[in-house]
């Protein structure tokens, strides 16, 4: 193909996408197609030639390019937008077996990997040449030996591969055309979800999905002591992620006990079996139906995690999560599963006016008081996580301490060790797993300790 061709062809397949369409909105893709439009423009006798323009669609598409992190090279970088698109395709694969998906939809998506294909096969280097062609011609020396040099980085991709390249790699193999991975990309989707929860396993609601971009490291390996209550956990998960009958979870109990980090660990292991964790906060449960709605549409399972969950009274957004946990005309999907920290055992702030009326027979605050435990009744388990002794929070320290190499010979002994963690917590925020963190933390960095 003459280089003269090479845009017009590209933007065809470009703008030739279907199913696939919404991937010509994205940030890489778009300036990429003005850069396509804009050099068939300046290569055609039919157009007056406006190379100014042409090196700002340039640097636009280069700026695009490096601020997409997804992958180094050009070639990851599309495959990584065909793996993670929403769309009919990814959908319905997401959620049934190739050979039994409607038959023009996936001629449609076959069609659609192979542009996608040419797209990511494109040598960054020719177009680069090509367009450092037209400026040397114009006496825009310089501006083409930039995009040249441009040209040669993106192309060059380098670098060690992760491991979700060398998954997409496996998926979309260089030396084959990408319509002949349309079962091996169904394969991936059945398996790992479409869209950003095939992509993501922590996402947050936002009046829609959106991903964790930071999610808490926090393993199971990180975790000591409260191991009753972590078995508790994974074993109901797994039974959730097997698809047997599964309990809504609420952990309660002082601050600082790992509540939270449990929910998060226990997610992440199971990650790899289609589970993923969606964060809820307080301000959208009003809205929990419409999230439920948008979580039951999906194959793939879904912990609902409500952190740090209590109410000041029983207002409309306890009423929500009350009737969906029992109760409600719309029940929870079995997809979904409710999983709840809270330091409040009932959940709804008691105040002892309510206690002092009961004492007067006055029936109708008795009935306040049973609308106010009817909340955390409605969770199958309750969990809970009360403040380390001594020992225990010591023993979290150790643990901490020697996973991280900072006890033993020429570091510090366990005695001043453990020595440091007591006063540790008696100068700042008293005993729990938290503070365990904390105090290694500090000792890690190297700083003094106050007291000294």
């Amino acid at each position: 193909m003459a280089d003269e061709d090479l845009p017009f062809s590209l933007l065809a397949c470009l703008e030739g996408l279907t199913v696939f369409s919404r991937l010509k909105k994205t940030r890489l893709l778009k300036r990429f197609g003005e850069l396509l439009r804009m050099l068939h423009r300046v290569s055609s006798e039919l157009f007056s030639t406006d190379l100014l323009l042409l090196l700002d669609e340039w640097a636009g598409f280069v700026r695009a390019f490096h601020s997409d992190a997804s992958a180094s090279e050009w070639y990851a970088k599309i495959a990584f937008l065909a793996l993670g698109d929403d769309n009919p395709f990814t959908r319905a694969a997401e959620a049934a077996e190739l050979k039994e998906l409607d038959g023009g939809l996936c001629g449609a998506a076959h069609m659609d990997l192979h542009r996608l294909g040419v797209l990511a096969g494109l040598d960054l280097e020719v177009l680069a040449g090509r367009v450092a062609e037209l400026l040397a011609a114009a006496g825009l020396e310089d501006a083409g030996n930039t995009a040249r040099n441009d040209g040669l980085y993106l192309g060059s991709g380098g670098g060690k591969k992760s491991q979700r390249e060398k998954t997409m790699l496996k998926i979309f193999p260089k030396e084959k055309d990408w319509e002949e991975s349309l079962s091996a990309f169904a394969g991936y989707l059945r398996k790992n979800g479409a869209g950003l929860p095939g992509r993501h396993a922590s996402l947050y609601w936002d009046g829609r999905l959106l991903p964790v971009r930071h999610p808490d490291p926090v393993r199971l390996g990180d975790l000591y002591e409260y191991g009753d209550q972590r078995e508790v956990v994974i074993a109901n998960t797994e039974a959730f992620v097997s698809g047997r009958p599964a309990n809504n979870l609420l952990l309660y109990g002082d601050r600082g006990t790992g509540k939270s980090a449990t929910v998060k660990a226990v997610c992440a292991e199971y990650a790899d079996k289609g589970l993923r964790l969606v964060e809820l906060r307080k301000k959208d449960l009003l809205r929990i139906a419409e999230v439920m709605e948008t979580l039951a549409s999906r194959s793939l399972r879904f912990v609902l995690f409500i952190d740090d969950l209590s109410f000041e009274e029983a207002d409309g957004s306890f009423t929500s999560l009350k009737a969906l946990l029992e109760g409600g005309a719309s029940g929870r999907p079995k997809n979904v599963i409710i999983y709840a920290t809270s330091n409040r055992r009932h959940l709804v702030k008691e105040r002892l006016a309510d206690r002092q009326n009961i004492s007067t027979s006055e029936i109708r605050s008795f009935d306040a008081i049973q609308e106010q435990f009817s909340l955390s009744d409605r969770f199958g388990v309750t969990l809970v996580f009360m403040s380390p002794s001594q020992e225990e929070y010591i023993s979290i320290a150790c643990f901490l301490g020697e996973k991280r190499g900072l006890i033993g010979p020429g570091t510090t002994s366990r005695e001043d060790f453990c020595g440091s963690a007591l006063r540790w917590e008696k100068w700042f925020n008293g005993r729990s797993p938290r503070t365990a963190v904390q105090y290694v933390d500090w000792v890690e960095s190297g700083a003094a300790f106050p007291w000294e």
